[in-house]
């Protein structure tokens, strides 16, 4: 029974932290709504694109925080008081607040793309691996330079890397091979308009992506998800 609250308390919990949407919030003490300008969405690279680098690093912080906060903090902590299996709460709780980056209840269920979040929580899961995949994302945004590119890399690559890490015993990580395998197809969905101007050719490469000055808002009626 109290194990069955700490699930449900740690998730509603875990949710609200990742529903915090710390772009929005930044753009709006830059003066604008960062959901009409750039891409239109409030992750840490459109804010890097429209408000500069330092506000882009900020948020993309601030987003990997919350989670690692919601992941280890709330997880391991709602399981120590109600006696629930610290390791499948931990899993629920970075499953929850990575939905809650993507899916906010502040911001009509639309949100960022859960990259720095799920490294948040994939930092607190599994440490070595997930360094791994983001030794791979930094290589293949520096060779490409562009962002969408190594975030759709690092997303197919964690369920296999997690396997390699645990092959000898993989019913032990199962939940978190599960939430891994979720995610990839989480972010890549994400991604889908991406990978349409990739495609087009119109995809931003990191380095117009952090200009230091602000670009005009596009129109309302093309704001992109």
């Amino acid at each position: 029974m109290l194990a069955g609250v700490a699930y449900v308390l740690g998730v509603a919990l875990s949710y609200l932290i990742g529903s915090v949407p710390f772009g929005y919030l930044i753009g709006r003490v830059g003066g604008i709504d960062i959901r009409r300008w750039g891409s239109g969405n409030v992750g840490a690279t459109n804010v890097g694109r429209v408000l500069g680098v330092r506000r882009g690093v900020l948020v993309f912080a601030l987003d990997t925080l919350k989670g690692a906060a919601a992941t280890g903090l709330v997880g391991r902590t709602f399981a120590g008081l109600f006696g629930a299996d610290a390791a499948l709460l931990a899993v629920l709780c970075a499953a929850a607040v990575t939905l809650g980056h993507s899916f906010t209840c502040w911001l009509r269920f639309k949100g960022g793309k859960g990259v720095a979040t799920a490294l948040g929580t994939w930092l607190v899961l599994a440490p070595i691996p997930t360094l791994i995949v983001l030794g791979a994302w930094t290589a293949v945004v520096g060779v490409s330079r562009y962002v969408s590119i190594g975030s759709i890399v690092a997303a197919a690559l964690l369920p296999p890397v997690l396997v390699l890490f645990n092959r000898s015993d993989l019913h032990s990580v199962l939940p978190e091979l599960v939430f891994a395998g979720l995610l990839s197809v989480l972010v890549i969905l994400k991604h889908v308009g991406n990978i349409v101007r990739l495609v087009k050719g119109t995809e931003n490469k990191i380095g117009p992506l952090f200009a230091k000055s602000v670009r005009p808002p596009k129109p309302r009626s093309s704001t992109q998800t």
